[in-house]
């Protein structure tokens, strides 16, 4: 089978990214796959972070692509949907995580070949910071699409209250693994210049309101000096916020910053060196964190939101709380350590992992793909 995927890939940067390289070369081992990547993701004006390009240490993968696609000017749009249907795939799979590229991509999706089937892989069909447009900007591109792959329930109940009679499967988000292997704890404390011997909590991403830092600073006030922070991730906006917590906390230099873009050779180090990731988010779909924490078999401590509780709770591979509070989340910290749980949940991960294969997803996308 032929299959056409238009989305980012190398050298744009990032988890989506990463996702599609993993299940290009997934889709390759059986199939002919080619990529269509972007010419532009974003304007630089509407990007917040430092920059949309791998960088020195990033291990990205290098996939071969096509890159065709400008999202602010329409006339690509044109030229990408032409150059897709010359190829002729029986199949073409777009990304879908924000309404910025609903016209673009909904664009190509609708001039297609009546042959070619249209599957579009959601992170989110609702945004987490929503804008004006988002809602007749997504019924747009939904409109393009012959069936859906949505990465938790939570989509896929924002899929069918905006196009009630959508096809779709979900099927939970893949491991990420290309990061390579945990290493040895104290070799990553030392690395990383953490002071030893502590409860080691991790919160690792991008830094946006959404994701709860704040939360998390107002919980970690409340625990004893025998814990250690680690804010890992760059800032998109402003961080003022998060520093007023930071510097009314008394001892607050066991709060390890690192507010910047974490390359990919460094990821293993902050992942091996914590006892627990935490998920403090305010709103959320699923979570390519937690993709990443069960790689490196680091439970989590989540909020009750969108589709976490089922990626979490479910398998038991963490605790989720009832509700965004700071305490409720201090609480679940002091409970993970003091009744010792991260071996139990440790093992549940392991279990995971192979249903979180980038083989075991491939198959059932085309699975689905075969009931259109």
């Amino acid at each position: 089978m032929k299959i056409a995927i238009l989305s980012c890939f190398y050298p744009y940067r990032g988890g989506i990214a990463q996702f599609n390289a993993n299940i290009y070369k997934e889709l390759s081992k059986s199939h002919e796959v080619k990529a269509f990547n972007f010419k532009r993701q974003y304007p630089n004006l509407l990007f917040p972070g430092k920059t949309q390009f791998v960088e020195k240490g990033d291990t990205a993968l290098k996939i071969e692509s096509t890159a065709i696609l400008d999202t602010a000017n329409p006339l690509s749009y044109i030229s990408t949907a032409r150059a897709i249907r010359k190829w002729g795939p029986d199949l073409l799979i777009m990304r879908y995580w924000m309404s910025y590229f609903a016209p673009s991509q909904g664009y190509v999706g609708r001039h297609q070949l009546p042959g070619t089937k249209v599957i579009s892989i959601c992170d989110n069909v609702i945004p987490h910071e929503p804008k004006f447009f988002d809602t007749p900007f997504t019924k747009y591109y939904l409109g393009s699409n012959d069936g859906f792959v949505v990465l938790s329930d939570a989509v896929g109940q924002d899929l069918t209250s905006l196009k009630p009679d959508a096809r779709f499967v979900s099927i939970p988000h893949p491991l990420y693994n290309h990061f390579g292997e945990r290493v040895e704890r104290e070799k990553a404390v030392e690395r990383l210049g953490l002071d030893k011997g502590k409860r080691n909590i991790l919160f690792f991403g991008l830094i946006r309101d959404y994701k709860g830092l704040d939360i998390l600073l107002e919980a970690f006030a409340g625990l004893d000096d025998k814990y250690q922070l680690i804010i890992a991730g760059e800032p998109y906006g402003s961080f003022d916020k998060y520093s007023e917590i930071i510097n009314s906390i008394p001892d607050n230099g066991r709060i390890k910053l690192f507010t910047r873009y974490i390359a990919d050779e460094e990821v293993p180090l902050f992942f091996s060196a914590s006892d627990v990731c935490v998920l403090p988010y305010r709103s959320a779909t699923q979570s390519g964190i937690s993709a990443i924490s069960y790689h490196f078999g680091l439970p989590m401590i989540t909020t009750d939101v969108g589709g976490l509780k089922e990626a979490i709770e479910g398998p038991g591979t963490g605790i989720v709380v009832d509700r965004v509070d700071p305490v409720l989340v201090r609480d679940a910290i002091v409970e993970y350590f003091e009744k010792e749980l991260g071996g139990r949940l440790r093992e549940n991960i392991a279990a995971q992992r192979e249903q979180l294969s980038w083989n075991s997803f491939a198959d059932k996308l085309l699975e689905f793909h075969t009931t259109l």
